[in-house]
């Protein structure tokens, strides 16, 4: 049965930012993570950005890779929100090494369970954004999906938005002067099933 109360109750959002350029930059990875975390906050779910090229994220596949590794701390955050949102750049048809690396570091998570022997992801709901001059969105989409799921992560449907330019064009996605309706659209779309299935999964847990 559906606890009413919890499934009410306020959902978080954290968006990874896999942008290959540190802050101040501009970067349209970052506006497209602003966008969705916009439209998860018109679903009433609050969220934080966090620009990966600004830590320092270690390589491997360790919860704590020591020596200032900054994962832990972004570990932590994830953790505690209910939806992971992940933002690439398209880099040469592939996704960004950053974002590579992050799906690397959460490789650690299929040893972590909770006292049921749950991973301690699973229930949280995964959505991703592409952006880039280049084709290779529905690709990157794909690899990030099948890893976040083989860790616990659960994915929406339309779980994916993405803006593609010209090919080999000059415009960025930040560049344009308003957002395509299409990519509006559908950014929406997908915010909105993000917040249902987080609800639904938090009210009635995966069972084992």
């Amino acid at each position: 049965m559906t606890d009413s109360t919890t499934s009410t109750a306020p959902l978080s959002a954290i968006a990874l930012v896999c942008t290959l350029k540190p802050s101040p930059a501009e970067s349209s990875s970052q506006l497209l993570a602003t966008q969705i975390l916009d439209e998860l906050a018109a679903n009433e779910v609050t969220g934080t950005a966090v620009r990966l090229a600004d830590y320092d994220v270690k390589a491997g596949v360790e919860l704590d890779e020591g020596d200032g590794d900054a994962w832990p701390r972004i570990r932590e955050q994830i953790i505690a929100s209910d939806i992971l949102v992940i933002v690439t750049p398209t880099w040469m048809g592939h996704l960004s090494s950053i974002a590579q690396r992050a799906l690397e570091r959460l490789d650690a998570e299929l040893s972590e369970t909770d006292d049921k022997g749950r991973p301690l992801v699973e229930g949280k709901v995964a959505v991703v954004g592409v952006v880039g001059n280049e084709d290779g969105a529905h690709a990157i989409a794909a690899d990030l999906f099948q890893g976040l799921n083989d860790v616990g992560f659960s994915i929406p449907s339309q779980a994916s938005t993405y803006w593609n330019g010209e090919a080999m064009g000059s415009v960025d996605y930040k560049d344009l002067d308003e957002t395509p309706e299409s990519v509006a659209s559908t950014t929406a779309s997908m915010a909105k099933n993000a917040a249902h299935l987080a609800r639904v999964l938090r009210a009635q847990p995966y069972q084992h």
